[in-house]
């Protein structure tokens, strides 16, 4: 009994181990029964009957590195599916544009499992498959653009990518989030040429606008200069006017002091004496006065009607002489 015992413990301990089954979390585990799919097992502790259910291998492909620093691909036989999102960093790939321009391109793939039966089934290595239609995908969309389209567009490239990625491979239970293009080198010639294109072009841009400001420091300098004028002419015009307004009164005022004075004169002297007369001799003795002035003057000019004003000047005197 006891040699009979021995084996059968030895089989319910070992049927226990294989029939213990525990996922942890973020993986996803496809249980077979009898060689057909049963179900699918999420994170935790579950149980399954050995022999009769199996767990569903999938071949997924890796990349590993030497000891020399060397990185390479292999495919590899699991039977856990990670269902986190992953990142796929795709190796470096010549494509060519519309304007038979080869350019070399890498790009990253973030993809998540939602359906781990599609992956089990539906496709054999998934990251394979997924690089392989990039790579493909990405030669359509890049063949569709020129170089110079391709370097501006870079977010629309994404886009296109993604959508036809995530649209391809929805069958085999894979959600496509984002793909992203980490370099575009063109060869060398043509980034030479795009150097110089580019510095060209910089050069351009600081002529077009030291001109500019040139233009601008001209109009301004044109403008401030003629509103200079403007001011310094209307400030000479007020002056002007004020000038003028003040010798219009001031001639005014002469004129109503000499009106009044006549009016002193022939009041003074009634009808005997003329006042314009009188004004005359005044008038020709301050000129007198102003000719004989400085130390040169030897010479004293008399004007021809002089003696008409010593004798206008000889009435007067008789005059006041007949007042007093």
């Amino acid at each position: 009994m006891e040699i009979i015992a021995l084996p059968v413990l030895v089989f319910i301990v070992l049927f226990f181990i294989k029939g213990v089954i525990i996922v942890q979390q973020g993986e996803a585990v496809v249980v077979e029964r009898l060689g057909r799919y049963n179900r699918v097992l999420r994170s935790g502790m579950h149980f399954i009957i050995p022999i009769i259910e199996n767990l569903r291998s999938i071949m997924w492909k890796k990349t590993v590195s030497s000891a020399g620093g060397i990185t390479r691909s292999v495919s590899v036989e699991q039977t856990r599916i990670d269902v986190r999102e992953s990142v796929y960093d795709f190796p470096r790939q010549n494509v060519i544009t519309k304007d038979n321009a080869s350019i070399s391109i890498n790009a990253l793939l973030y993809f998540q499992v939602m359906d781990p039966k599609s992956v089990a089934y539906e496709i054999q290595n998934l990251p394979e498959a997924i690089e392989k239609l990039t790579q493909t995908t990405l030669r359509n969309v890049v063949g569709e653009m020129d170089l110079d389209e391709t370097f501006a567009s870079r977010d629309n490239i994404n886009a296109k990518l993604r959508l036809i990625l995530d649209e391809a491979s929805s069958k085999w239970g894979v959600k496509v989030n984002r793909v992203e293009l980490q370099d575009i080198i063109p060869p060398e010639n043509i980034q030479t040429a795009m150097e110089k294109q580019m510095k060209a072009e910089r050069d351009k841009r600081a002529a077009i606008l030291e001109a500019e400001g040139k233009k601008q420091s001209a109009i301004l300098n044109a403008e401030g200069d003629k509103e200079a004028q403007i001011n310094r002419a209307e400030g000479e015009r007020r002056a002007a006017i004020l000038i003028a307004e003040g010798q219009a009164e001031a001639r005014a005022k002469q004129a109503e002091g000499e009106a009044a004075a006549i009016a002193k004169i022939t009041e003074a002297f009634g009808s005997n004496v003329s006042a314009d007369k009188y004004l005359i001799a005044i008038k020709y003795l301050e000129t007198l006065k102003q000719m004989v002035e400085g130390e040169n003057n030897k010479v004293v000019y008399l004007p021809f009607e002089a003696t008409g004003v010593l004798s206008s000047l000889d009435g007067i005197k008789q005059l006041l002489e007949t007042k007093k």
